[in-house]
């Protein structure tokens, strides 16, 4: 799967356990836009749900 930057960076967040509001505050976003990019990148990967997500991006080597 291939996620763009920014969807790598809000999965690392989720990764890190931040909620959208503080990821949001920490990268210049809205809310609703890192909810978007959450939502994009399970789509991306196939995954079932956010913790789906972040399991299958460190498989694929796509977070630190």
């Amino acid at each position: 799967a291939s996620l763009t930057a920014r969807q790598r960076e809000v999965l690392d967040g989720v990764a890190r356990g931040l909620t959208d509001k503080e990821i949001a505050r920490t990268l210049g976003l809205s809310p609703r836009t890192v909810e978007m990019h959450v939502a994009r990148a399970i789509a991306a990967l196939g995954a079932r749900n956010r913790a789906d997500a972040v399991r299958r991006a460190h498989q694929d080597r796509l977070l630190p």
